[in-house]
């Protein structure tokens, strides 16, 4: 079939698509209130990708009384236009994500319909902005609610008017009712941005981490320092090179750099919709090994470090220590101090519920991977197998487990879909080319959750439902 000329043609495939495939059409849920409140469906946190795929693939099945918040302004959701310093995704370009297979909302079709087939064929790679532009299109397009510059608090258990658990979420423009939550905030889900607390405790001005906003037109003959050797840490040491660093320094805690990418291995059909249906042990040594070795950097990534002759590279070079000292950073490593005008950190995020502003009310109860599984001696580096043990130890729902059970059964109405799911489920939740799998199966998790508590209620609908499908001819009836 030819790709639709203009985007407007396109948008007519889509909702010609949408209807196509809308089976089943019944609507199966009733509205709710709580203290006369309206009370949603299902509340989604983080209108980036994931949050956007969960809510379309709900909306899929018929349910619609939904909102996805976000606290970023429209167009500023997720990484891509903020802290996301590559040039372009690292996924393939012929990748499926939010658009769940259906083939009008796939980014392929939204490209080919404003630059043409030649120009989709000629790109490598995604440029980041233009998948931004395509989300936003997305989100248009198949009609997802969502209010940005909401940032959502605390979640605590409430009942609705007819006696259904749900829940209160405070935010920041006045508290939300949803029987169900899916958080959808990618790599901070259920933690926080780390990075080391000796540099942490430096003066703001000497450290950034790499998910902040940095101004690096200021980093104009500095010296910069980087700590990682991961994509992230590559991105912005090739930025702060670009604005006119004096010299870069990327230090690697590795003896030898990681340049293999695990995740171009587990993108097949077996691993991501069947990972989180093997037992523990198998889950756990195909994740500790993944998470392990940490994200690899890809050839352009490097490529665009090298083009500068002022970049370096240090191998097997930690920071054990950092101190201020006359406007600079002075760092301890082990081959003897380093000085730097400034400091990123391209260290990532831990684990720690704690740190979620959503989750206070719940934090101390959630079950991780260390409350229910310790991996044999000598399988798992000590190191490691503490960061892991901090992932949560999600339900087959993607949902939180209790660790202690009966304390805070209303757990169990909040879905995580993110980098958090990562133990549990492989790269579910943070990965574009695993949504056409992950996105359904939480959804999935919603419904059955919805389902389940209306059971009564359904039971009553069918006992009721009293719509004839046949007209019946009494003359052609015998009298006996």
């Amino acid at each position: 079939m030819p790709a639709p000329r203009t985007l407007l043609d396109l948008e007519q495939d889509v909702t010609r698509d949408l209807e196509l495939t809308a089976h089943p059409r019944a609507p199966w849920l009733v509205p709710k209130t709580c203290g006369g409140a309206p009370v949603l469906d299902a509340l989604i946190i983080g209108a980036g990708q994931g949050g956007l795929a969960v809510a379309h693939a709900l909306r899929r099945d018929k349910v619609e009384n939904i909102l996805v918040v976000d606290r970023a302004p429209e167009g500023r959701e997720g990484p891509w236009v903020t802290y996301a310093r590559m040039r372009t995704l690292r996924s393939w370009k012929t990748q499926t994500g939010p658009d769940l297979r259906l083939p009008a909302l796939t980014y392929q079709a939204w490209h080919e319909a404003q630059f043409g087939p030649a120009h989709f064929e000629a790109m490598t790679w995604i440029p980041k902005e233009l998948w931004q532009d395509y989300l936003l299109w997305f989100r248009r397009v198949t009609g997802i609610p969502v209010r940005n510059g909401v940032s959502a608090g605390a979640i605590t258990p409430a009942r609705t008017d007819d006696g259904l658990p749900c829940l209160r979420i405070e935010g920041s423009d006045g508290p939300i009712l949803a029987r169900k939550v899916v958080i959808a905030t990618g790599q901070e889900g259920v933690g926080a941005w780390w990075m080391p607390d000796f540099v942490s405790g430096l003066p703001k001005p000497l450290r950034a981490h790499a998910s902040e906003a940095i101004d690096f037109a200021a980093l104009r003959g500095k010296v910069v320092a980087v700590l990682g050797a991961g994509a992230s840490a590559f991105d912005n040491a090739a930025t702060a090179l670009e604005a006119g660093a004096a010299e870069v320094h990327l230090f690697c805690r590795r003896a030898e750099p990681m340049i293999i990418q695990p995740y171009r291995w587990l993108t097949f059909a077996g691993f991501l919709r069947h990972m989180h249906e093997m037992s523990d042990e198998w889950r756990w040594r195909f994740m500790s090994y993944i998470l392990g070795l940490r994200e690899g950097f890809p050839q352009d990534t490097y490529s665009r470090v090298l083009a500068f002759p002022n970049f370096t590279m240090h191998v097997g070079r930690p920071w054990t220590d950092a101190r201020a000292e006359g406007g600079r950073a002075i760092l301890s490593t082990e081959r003897g101090p380093f000085a730097a005008d400034y400091l990123i950190c391209g260290t990532g995020a831990r684990m720690d519920p704690a740190l979620v502003p959503e989750l206070a009310a719940c934090a101390h109860n959630i079950a991780q991977w260390r409350d229910r599984y310790a991996p044999p001696p000598g399988e798992t580096p000590p190191e490691l197998a503490g960061r892991l043990g901090g992932f949560p130890y999600l339900a087959p729902d993607s949902s939180f487990l209790e660790r202690r059970v009966g304390e805070t059964p209303w757990i169990r109405d909040i879905h995580l879909f993110g980098i958090g799911t990562s133990l549990s489920f492989g790269p579910a939740g943070a990965s574009i080319n695993a949504m056409s799998i992950a996105a359904p199966r939480v959804a999935a998790g919603v419904t059955r959750g919805l389902f389940e508590a209306d059971l009564p209620r359904l039971y009553e609908d069918l006992l009721a439902y009293d719509i004839p499908q046949v007209t019946l001819d009494p003359g052609r009836i015998a009298a006996d």
